[in-house]
Order: structure tokens, then C-alpha cells, then sequence
């Protein structure tokens, strides 16, 4: 019993460092993308939150909007989430998000992020169902771990 406890523990640190040393790794070889200034959209918000920390810290708000007949998701000036390799903005059905092994049934992907700080936003497909989602996450593809997560609330 002790050695599944401890094999359990070697594989969640050992993913915990390998997204850690892949971050610093890809941060060394590839330029940030950069901030996308834009100012908050004219347009009306539907639902917005709060980013909680989740794998790594980030923090800011994430909104839902309507402009000119299109959703969108938007983040304020105040976006920002560590650096990793394959990161996401997704969609995810539950208010609370596990850090590790989200389901590909439970999300949406809407777009690579675009960049790790500051205002941004991404237009949401037309047949996505934001009634179905109650949050907006950073997710990183390549390790299954949910960077943070905003609770979207009307």
C-alpha cells in the first residue's frame, strides 16, 4: 500500500515540475506573445468572474459580451496567468475546476491564448451553447492542468 501511495505522489510531482520546467523552457525559446491592447468593448456583458488560481496563479476578469450581434470572451487590462506550453481558453461546464484531467466532454476550446497579461479578447463559434458553460478557464493541452478558471456569473 505504501508504494502506490508513493508511486501516486511521484507521478503528481513529476507532472507538477514537468509543466514547471517546460514553462521555463519555452519561455527561453519562444518570445511572449504580446499584450493585445483593446479597451473593455462597448457591447453588453452577459456574465463575467473573477479568475481563480488553479495549477499557477492568475488572476483578473473574464466577461462574456455581445458586440455587434457576436459573443465574445473578454479579459480586462488586469489578465494575468504564468507562461506554459499549449495553453487554451476553453469553456468548461462545472463552476469548479479540477487542476489536473478535465474530461474533453466537460469543455469547449474557443482559442490558443493569446498572450499571458493584459486585454484581450476571443470570439466564441456561433454554435456553442453558453448556456451549457459556467466557466472560462486558461488550460494547458499538453498536461491536462487548468492554470485558473473564472466562475461566470449574470
Amino acid at each position: 500500500m505504501k508504494f502506490k501511495y508513493a508511486a501516486v505522489l511521484g507521478i503528481v510531482a513529476l507532472l507538477s515540475v514537468g509543466c514547471t520546467n517546460v514553462e521555463s523552457q519555452q519561455s527561453e525559446t519562444q518570445p511572449q506573445a504580446e499584450t493585445v491592447a483593446e479597451t473593455p468593448a462597448a457591447g453588453s456583458v452577459q456574465a463575467s468572474g473573477a479568475f481563480i488560481d488553479a495549477e499557477h496563479p492568475t488572476k483578473g476578469t473574464a466577461s462574456i459580451i455581445t458586440e455587434n450581434g457576436k459573443k465574445y470572451i473578454q479579459f480586462d487590462n488586469n489578465f494575468k496567468s504564468d507562461n506554459g506550453p499549449d495553453l487554451f481558453v476553453i469553456l468548461h461546464k462545472d463552476d469548479k475546476l479540477p487542476i489536473t484531467g478535465i474530461k474533453e466532454a466537460d469543455y469547449t476550446t474557443v482559442a490558443a491564448l493569446k498572450s499571458t497579461n493584459g486585454a484581450q479578447k476571443y470570439e466564441i463559434p456561433e454554435n456553442v451553447d453558453l448556456a451549457t458553460f459556467k466557466s472560462v478557464a486558461i488550460w494547458c493541452r499538453k498536461f491536462n492542468a487548468t492554470f485558473g478558471y473564472a466562475v461566470l456569473k449574470a
